[in-house]
């Protein structure tokens, strides 16, 4: 099993949130396999993942478009089964994490009700479950003020700039204090100043609350920047080829972008994405996507 292991050989002092390496993983994922359709149209999305992840550690998931990054975040959220396989979340099956609501989720688009005050759409998970009124506001605005926008807490999704919406939706997630987090390239709508500042903003978030998260992206100088591990998959079906540990200390600044470490980093996870993955069985039909990568500056 490729296993993520503790962050905690990290500098002391750095304020980062180490993982402990003696706990039970928060992810863990055996043997998992994701097939859509049946027969000669059936899709193979991701193929034999082996995976565990621990407490307080920020991964990233990377790999040429369609190789089953988002599925494979999919499957740990249970938002759909594995074909094959089995999906751990605190120790339990990934359903039944689901249902006891051990984790939030982030998605491309803030997906905010337009009719809804931004208070009531950080509360609305608390709605659901039931929580009683003053609790749900109280809890909604410790939740806005630590994405900095308990100001904007009765202004409507329209009033506010899409990096303004994306925090709200993290402030969303985050309400029910979940043990983990899933981000489905949260930033990649927003332009490259407002991303690498919403960069910032989350690190500071995941220093504060602790919370493991799991993140999808395409940028190779975003996973770096944020992660303590970088997970690269192949081209489809999705394979976890490289586990990249990233020491960068904390806090991260602008100034961990302009260091030496960094740069070797972000060396070292392209040589990973395009030697292994581009060279693997079916990389051929995603070489268009990885040329398009480049294109766009994230590779």
């Amino acid at each position: 099993m490729t296993e993520i292991r503790s962050s905690a050989t990290q500098p002391a002092g750095t304020g980062a949130a180490p993982a402990r390496s003696d706990a039970q993983p928060v992810v863990e994922i055996s043997g998992a396999g994701k097939i859509f359709g049946s027969g000669p149209t059936a899709v193979h999305a991701l193929q034999g993942i082996d995976l565990s992840i621990r407490a307080r550690e920020f991964v990233s998931l990377i790999g040429p478009s369609g190789c089953g990054k988002s599925t494979l975040l999919r499957l740990i959220g249970d938002l759909i089964p594995a074909s094959i396989g089995s999906v751990k979340v605190n120790g339990k099956p990934a359903r039944q994490a689901r249902m006891g609501r051990e984790y939030g989720i982030v998605f491309q688009a803030p997906v905010l009700f337009e009719w809804r005050t931004i208070d009531r759409n950080v509360e609305l998970p608390l709605e659901i479950s039931g929580r009683p009124a003053a609790e749900r506001r109280e809890r909604a605005l410790e939740m806005l003020r630590l994405v900095e926008l308990e100001e904007f807490a009765k202004k409507y999704p329209w009033q506010l700039s899409g990096g303004m919406q994306q925090r709200v939706a993290i402030a969303r997630a985050l309400v029910i204090d979940p043990k983990l987090l899933l981000m489905d390239e949260p930033f990649g709508a927003l332009d490259e100043m407002t991303r690498e500042r919403m960069n910032s903003e989350l690190m500071s978030i995941w220093r504060r609350t602790h919370t493991t998260v799991v993140f999808v992206t395409h940028s190779i100088p975003e996973a770096v920047f944020l992660s303590t591990r970088v997970v690269v998959m192949s081209a489809r079906p999705g394979r976890v080829t490289s586990v990249i540990d990233v020491d960068l200390p904390q806090p991260r600044t602008f100034e961990t972008r302009e260091s030496e470490r960094y740069f070797e980093l972000v060396t070292a996870v392209r040589e990973a994405l395009h030697q292994r993955d581009l060279d693997a069985p079916g990389a051929r039909e995603s070489n268009g996507d990885a040329a398009r990568i480049r294109a766009e500056g994230y590779a």
